[in-house]
């Protein structure tokens, strides 16, 4: 008998383990390369095994954002980096907001091939259908604002304003394309010598750069930026615990 068709071998597998696997994939391969019979096959298993544990191919981009968010929120509450106000006196609610923004970046940079179901997948997925890690990180992030006291409108605002900055900032950052990925001058790498130079000067001039782009440092300082010109809080004060 096969590996993959002994009961002891079938009696292994879990969600964690189905998803963890599906992640792994992605990470190697692809979105294009999960499938449930691929899964199957990483697995070891018979190819009906996977259903089990998650709802077709349509569940596994839910399981992807589940460990996704999983991720983030691991990372938030093992974070070293207090929530707190630095010396220039910045309210505590955006420093927790800047903290969750690193903690993103940190598992977009682990998992790059997962950002897209992470950016995509919510509007196909009605709040309460969400998975659960994601629940909780967005009431963390609710929880935070309404402890500095900003009323439900602008609490709305502010976090619109966040999760549109930080999901665009860091898919403008991954989603690069290539044109040929061995050639070491950013212009013949990125194709630009096929547009115009007298077309598109700009263009020509600025795009090689985000080969350099520190994503970390452009995320915060926008970030900044826009958070400086929300309403200032009623209460500057952080009551919450460091993460979901």
């Amino acid at each position: 008998m096969a590996e993959r068709d002994k009961p002891e071998r079938r009696r292994r597998l879990s969600r964690p383990v189905v998803l963890a696997a599906a992640v792994a994939l992605v990470d190697r391969e692809g979105l294009a390369a999960l499938t449930m019979r691929r899964l199957a096959a990483d697995l070891g298993v018979e190819p009906t095994a996977p259903y089990r544990y998650t709802d077709g191919e349509e569940g596994l981009f839910d399981g992807l954002m589940e460990v996704f968010f999983a991720e983030v929120n691991e990372r938030l509450r093992t974070s070293v980096e207090r929530a707190r106000a630095d010396a220039a006196g910045e309210p505590h609610w955006r420093t927790e907001l800047r903290r969750i923004a690193r903690a993103f970046a940190g598992v977009v940079h682990a998992h790059p091939e997962v950002l897209p179901v992470v950016a995509v997948r919510p509007l196909a997925v009605p709040v309460a259908r969400r998975p659960e890690p994601w629940l909780q990180l967005t009431e963390h992030m609710f929880a935070v604002l309404a402890r500095a006291g900003f009323d439900d409108p602008t609490a709305l605002t502010v976090y619109r304003t966040f999760v549109s900055w930080t999901l665009g900032c860091l898919l403008v950052d991954k989603r690069q394309a290539v044109d040929n990925p061995e050639e070491p001058d950013p212009v013949l790498r990125l194709g630009l010598h096929r547009l115009s130079a007298a077309d598109y000067p700009r263009l020509r001039a600025l795009v090689p750069h985000l080969a350099d782009y520190d994503d970390e440092r452009d995320l915060t300082n926008g970030l900044d930026s826009l958070l400086s010109r929300m309403p200032e809080a009623p209460r500057d004060a952080f009551y919450g615990p460091k993460g979901p």
